[in-house]
């Protein structure tokens, strides 16, 4: 699924494109994606010029002044400035310049229009990139949790998934299942610090590509390569050579060095 990053990335590439350009029409071919009516969508957003495009975790807001139209990406879901249609593409968007065009292979992605913002993302946590320390630190202590499910929870922090939380823990030195609330200061300090590293350098290499996502101009990301764990179980921790092993926390996988990262 893609990630803070991966969004962030998308919607560096397609602003330039889509800012200021008026829709002309949408056409939408799954109703699994779409909320609402396909006509009353359409109808909703023609006609309406795209005043700015924002993230907000893992979604994009087109601000069609007055009318928000909210995308997520779901597992396999791609926005594709120009691109040619095929037999996965669930919408298009078409604009007085060029046209948009939404891919999903898997139809686990979201597109609706509402003329305000969704409460599941009204409800959404702070952004990880913006979130001061001191409030990261008062957040995780208010919370009996253990650390990996609480920094997945979209209400705590809004755009960390699986790839970038194993990431960051690593980073950080803390096992996935530590108490949140019993972080010390400085361990919560280093966490902080680790998440805005990995998200940051994530960004600046276009996102992960493990298996679908590329950007609004159809680019692969290169961060894969330098996942230190995600993705890695059986190998050594390029930090001190252990062997990364795998588990299942909250239902997900989770990769983690046995040695650097204590409970």
């Amino acid at each position: 699924m893609p990630e803070l990053p991966e969004v962030e990335t998308i919607a560096r590439t397609l602003k330039p494109c889509v800012t200021g350009r008026r829709m002309l029409d949408a056409h939408f071919h799954s109703r699994l994606v779409l909320s609402g009516d396909p006509k009353a969508t359409a109808a909703a957003i023609r006609g309406r010029t795209i005043v700015r495009l924002e993230r907000r975790g893992k979604f994009l807001l087109f601000d069609l002044d007055g009318v928000w139209l909210v995308i997520h990406l779901g597992m396999t879901g791609k926005l594709l400035w120009n691109g040619s249609a095929g037999p996965h593409t669930r919408a298009i968007f078409e604009l007085d310049a060029g046209r948009l065009l939404y891919d999903d292979i898997r139809q686990f992605g979201r597109i609706e229009a509402a003329r305000k913002i969704p409460r599941r993302v009204a409800r959404l946590g702070p952004d990880p990139l913006a979130i001061p320390a001191s409030e990261f630190a008062a957040r995780l202590w208010e919370r009996r949790r253990q650390i990996k499910p609480l920094l997945l929870d979209q209400t705590f922090l809004a755009g960390l998934g699986n790839i970038y939380t194993d990431e960051a823990l690593h980073r950080a030195g803390i096992h996935p299942r530590a108490a949140a609330d019993h972080l010390s200061a400085k361990r919560a300090s280093r966490l902080y610090e680790a998440i805005q590293e990995v998200l940051s350098e994530a960004i600046s290499a276009g996102g992960s590509s493990i298996s679908d996502y590329v950007d609004g101009n159809g680019r692969a990301g290169s961060f894969q390569l330098q996942h230190r764990v995600y993705g890695k179980a059986g190998e050594p921790c390029p930090a001190c050579g252990a062997e990364i092993r795998r588990i299942v926390i909250a239902q997900r996988g989770t990769h983690y060095c046995p040695k650097c990262q204590r409970a």
